[in-house]
């Protein structure tokens, strides 16, 4: 390995930025250009990079990095999580789910109920986005029977999606940022929750005053508790501190069982299940695994040496490693606009940075997770804010202005790292 700095060394990272913000840009459309093909690109340049070296030398570096222990097991949790998000939304979990809290919940108070529902089903399925797919119309209905506003609506949606992709134990965010950080998924829990848990308990009590007398008569349709019961049983088991891969693998054999005894399945359509979930993780696992082979290049070739000579400059203290590893994520979140693809890209080196400075894992781990959702909740141009805008039908940017939690979890973070909240003991 190359010990050197070399700035130059970071010229693909240069490219893949160009290549993903230029197409952005020009079309108007930051997801036109498939950020795997923007990659594959990428890779080409890295492996260009170093004329001193021999192609399939450098091809060699480029394999140990992409077949990293870490890296294998991250898509392997990917795959295992998209089986299981399938395999419950197949058999009626998330539609129980929400029929059952819309039942429970006080017509006076269906916009805070909202965000409590979003709150628990992203933290069950462990995806905004599909959370807001499936809360979105719920949103559109209750603003048009109360004349609270649209964008309010559609923004509470957003933040109680990124309550659970903030926490949940099968969000991707949460699995990237625990693998580059080499923490345990309980413990990274743990310590984000009591970071964020106040931003959740504000914008409540912002949603109740701000809509206060407003009532809806939206109903809830049957739901059958059973079905909940995959949903408790991983979040209870992984905060338990049972080893993440068992929790899943339990999560989709109990929604099978679920399944099949009430009719949901058929045996081969809850094997088809778990192979769409499968798939729909593929392309986030390929992706951690290229980005994997193109780190280790820029890290031969001297690249990372040069971002952490660079960031130490600037950094005196442990405080000031913490805040720059949030804006390292919060940087790249913002070029990317994918807050996955942003802890992957940033998570190696703020695990440098964390060494170098005696930072907790747990606590880096939640810096990278909460910041990276702290910009995917407020920008007009990540996956949330246009699911939410085009299924309501209305401009991303009328949303912005409503982005109650996603701005709290931002300055919880701020305190978090200003005051060296929560005070953590040594991990046994």
């Amino acid at each position: 390995m190359n010990n050197k700095a070399n700035g130059w060394a970071l010229f693909p990272l240069l490219i893949f930025l160009l290549i993903f913000i230029g197409s952005g840009v020009a079309t108007g459309d930051f997801y036109k250009m498939p950020i795997i093909v923007a990659l594959f690109i990428t890779s080409a340049v890295t492996l260009m990079m170093n004329r001193k070296k021999p192609l399939m030398e450098k091809v060699d570096i480029f394999s140990k990095g992409a077949g990293h222990p870490n890296i294998m097991l991250m898509a392997f949790i990917f795959l295992l999580a998209g089986a299981f998000a399938s395999t419950a939304k197949g058999m009626g979990a998330v539609d129980s789910t929400v029929n059952l809290a819309l039942s429970i919940l006080p017509q006076n108070l269906l916009m805070v109920g909202l965000f409590i529902i979003a709150c628990f089903i992203s933290l069950s399925m462990g995806t905004s986005t599909g959370t807001i797919v499936a809360l979105a119309p719920i949103g559109v209905a209750i603003a048009d029977e109360t004349g609270i506003s649209l964008a309010l609506a559609m923004a509470t949606v957003i933040g109680g999606s990124m309550f659970g992709d903030n926490l949940s134990i099968i969000s991707d965010t949460t699995i990237a940022a625990v693998r580059t950080q080499g923490t345990r998924m309980a413990d990274k829990f743990r310590t984000n929750f009591l970071i964020v848990l106040p931003a959740a308990v504000i914008t409540a009590v912002i949603l109740g005053v701000i809509t206060a007398g407003q009532q809806s008569t939206v109903t809830a349709d049957s739901y059958e508790v059973i079905k909940i019961i995959p949903y408790l049983a991983v979040l209870g088991a992984a905060l338990a501190g049972m080893n993440v891969l068992v929790v899943l693998s339990g999560g989709i054999l109990l929604s099978g069982i679920i399944g099949l005894w009430d009719g949901s399945y058929t045996f081969f359509s809850f094997i088809e299940a778990i192979s769409e979930g499968i798939g729909s993780m593929m392309e986030l696992a390929m992706i951690a695994i290229i980005i994997g082979g193109i780190i280790e290049v820029i890290r031969y070739n001297g690249g990372i040496e040069f971002i952490l000579q660079f960031v130490m400059k600037k950094i005196r203290t442990k405080k000031g490693a913490e805040f720059g590893i949030a804006a390292l994520v919060s940087l790249t979140n913002l070029s990317t606009a994918n807050n996955t693809i942003a802890i992957i890209i940033a998570g190696p080196l703020a695990k440098n940075i964390a060494d170098e400075y005696g930072i907790d894992p747990r606590k880096s781990a939640s810096v990278l997770d909460v910041f990276s959702c702290f910009i995917q909740g407020i920008i007009p141009y990540g996956a949330q804010m246009l699911a939410a805008a085009g299924l309501a039908g209305i401009s991303p940017i009328s949303i912005m202005s409503y982005s109650i939690y996603p701005v709290l979890i931002g300055i919880c973070g701020i305190v978090a790292i200003l005051f060296n909240l929560p005070r953590l003991k040594e991990n046994k």
